[in-house]
């Protein structure tokens, strides 16, 4: 049950399929209901809500034990779903940081209190 580095060098165009099937569709899906309901801060929003990392990885891994998936697929299908919350999370964090996040950017320390 352990993810197979090699399987997954071997098959990186895959991996990147894989990743971009499962990251674009829930972008367009929760994009438009963050610029919504959260505006300003839609994209920090979108990006954080793309994961799946409960289901991604107990469905992989039923079907790794039941044999309906082999090692390979299980290694790209693990590398997925972990790169999924991963890449996002650290692209939203570092791009994306909402400005009430931020209170050296809003000209005060993190001591004081927000002004009116």
């Amino acid at each position: 049950m352990n993810v197979s580095l090699s399987a997954l060098w071997a098959n990186l165009g895959v991996l990147a399929l894989l990743f971009a099937a499962k990251v674009i569709p829930k972008l367009a899906g929760v994009y438009p209901l963050a610029r919504r309901y959260c505006a300003p801060d839609a994209g920090f929003t979108t990006l954080l809500m793309a994961t799946g990392l409960t289901f991604g990885t107990i469905s992989s891994l039923y079907g790794l034990q039941a044999k309906i998936i082999t090692e390979t697929q299980f290694s790209l299908l693990i590398a997925v779903v972990v790169l999924s919350a991963i890449v996002p999370t650290v692209i939203a964090q570092t791009f994306l940081q909402p400005e009430d996040a931020l209170p050296s950017r809003r000209g005060r320390t993190v001591d004081e209190p927000p002004r009116p």
